[in-house]
């Protein structure tokens, strides 16, 4: 089973008359509320230190976005940890909040894609100075909004000595905790179990206490195959048959192309995995998702469902915004049909 992409893809493309998403605007957080599609995308111009902010788009069909303003909705500020750039937002919805995850540096990471493989700009730093600044690591933040146009920085939540990304909260409690997905770079080896780096899951009574909860292994990639490296895409889904997570795999142990795939979660306990597909339902193919900053990369950060259909939105070569669409029951009947792997 495949998603089916928008004719109109991509929908989102740089803005050439806003020197700040001029270059890239891809990898969107999107949420559904009151009718409205609300989407905060990572955007970033042609500079040479490549500071990325977001940006704010609406749409109440789903497929067709107007930007809000000509300025970022969200960028990196002035002397924090955070103060490099912002990236990758994933948008759950507890109360009348949303709150926000994102990936940032302390340190603009630099033309990447001109670097060595995994390599970004590192900073003159002395041999005191603490890891995360010296090696510029991507650790996580939590933001909270009403509105989308005022955000309070509710500070880190995963550790300062690790490079984790991906970080993501499950939309609802799961047996009266919260619930977050994670992908420490550093977790690999054999007192971890896996190769590459992974996806982690872990519990709190408290949406900013983290750091000492401890981490549990969900999901590992496959040896030789599309998802080698994986991590998670996209908040999980709840259905009646379990939480619907989709993530992202990289061939050649994280150097090749990522593709999206698809796994069901136990509802009470998402650690156990009920199904999981063996091949991805997203793959780059088209221009959009093949040349770009990453050349042949899908990368989900956002899910809705309305009326029964499940609208995925991912960033496209690190460059563009891309959705795809399938019925909901469509797929869960996908995965009901294999067993856990």
């Amino acid at each position: 089973m495949k998603l089916v992409k928008y004719i109109g893809n991509p929908i989102l493309s740089p803005h050439p008359d806003h020197p700040w998403e001029s270059l890239v605007t891809s990898n969107p957080g999107v949420i559904y509320d009151q009718g409205t599609f609300h989407m905060l995308y990572r955007a970033a111009g042609d500079d040479e230190e490549h500071v990325i902010r977001f940006g704010h788009a609406v749409s109440t069909d789903g497929f067709h976005f107007t930007r809000v303003s000509d300025a970022p909705a969200f960028g990196p500020s002035e002397d924090g940890p955070d103060s490099g750039c912002v990236e990758d937002p994933r948008i759950v919805r507890f109360g009348d909040t949303f709150y926000v995850t994102y990936a940032y540096r302390p340190y603009a990471p630099g033309r990447y894609w001109t670097f060595p493989h995994d390599t970004v700009r590192y900073p003159e730093a002395d041999a005191s100075a603490p890891e995360a600044w010296k090696q510029n690591l991507g650790n996580t933040g939590l933001a909270m909004t009403k509105d989308f146009k005022r955000f309070r920085r509710l500070g880190r939540i995963t550790s300062p000595v690790l490079d984790d990304r991906d970080v993501i909260l499950f939309p609802e409690k799961v047996a009266g905790k919260y619930a977050l997905l994670h992908r420490p770079k550093q977790y690999v080896g054999p007192a971890y179990g896996v190769a590459y780096p992974s996806i982690w899951i872990k519990f709190s009574d408290d949406l900013l206490d983290w750091e000492d909860k401890p981490s549990h292994l969900l999901l590992a990639g496959r040896p030789g195959t599309w998802e080698e490296k994986v991590g998670g895409s996209t908040p999980p889904v709840l259905t009646e048959e379990g939480w619907l997570m989709l993530y992202h795999g990289v061939a050649d142990g994280g150097r090749s192309r990522y593709s999206v795939g698809a796994a069901l979660l136990d509802r009470d306990d998402p650690r156990k995995i009920i199904a999981r597909l063996r091949e991805p339902i997203l793959v780059p193919e088209f221009p959009y998702e093949t040349q770009g900053c990453y050349e042949g990369c899908v990368f989900p950060t956002g899910n809705v469902v309305v009326d029964g259909t499940l609208y995925v939105y991912y960033g496209a070569a690190d460059q563009y915004v891309g959705v795809a669409t399938c019925r909901l029951d469509e797929l869960l009947h996908e995965l009901l049909d294999f067993k856990k792997v």
